[in-house]
């Protein structure tokens, strides 16, 4: 999938998460309860830097998507657009711990892993709608 159609699925798949999320959707097991709000961060991080947004996370855990989002609806057409500059650079870096980076690179990659998580997402709710055991790997409940 290329990068446009992942900044055209951006907003739905994060409704996606935030949705499984609140049906109670138990992510404890998951690569996505540590990954998720990094890539939340780091996606901050790409919009703050690379196209001179605002975003402040005080959160923790995945509350930090939730946070985003409430951010992200507050200023929706303005970052949208922020993304899609970000997209059409091609030149644009911005500076990470290990140096600089594409920030189109960047923000790509964020959007990739959205939509992934939000295919994911998709995959453990119909796993819970079948009545699937819970596949909690030595979790105690």
């Amino acid at each position: 999938m290329e990068a446009q159609a992942y900044y055209q699925q951006f907003e739905r798949n994060v409704r996606i998460i935030l949705d499984a999320l609140a049906a109670g959707l138990d992510l404890r097991t998951t690569a996505l309860e540590t990954s998720l709000p990094i890539e939340v961060y780091v996606l901050c991080e790409v919009l703050n830097q690379g196209a001179g947004e605002d975003f402040a996370l005080t959160a923790s855990g995945v509350a930090r998507l939730a946070e985003f989002q409430q951010q992200f609806m507050k200023h929706e057409g303005q970052t949208l657009a922020a993304m899609q500059r970000v997209l059409a650079d091609k030149r644009g870096t911005m500076r990470t711990p290990e140096g600089r980076v594409l920030t189109k690179e960047m923000l790509i990659r964020r959007l990739e892993f959205f939509n992934e998580a939000a295919r994911q997402v998709n995959v453990m709710r119909t796993q819970q709608a079948l009545g699937s055991p819970s596949q909690y790997a030595g979790v105690n409940k």
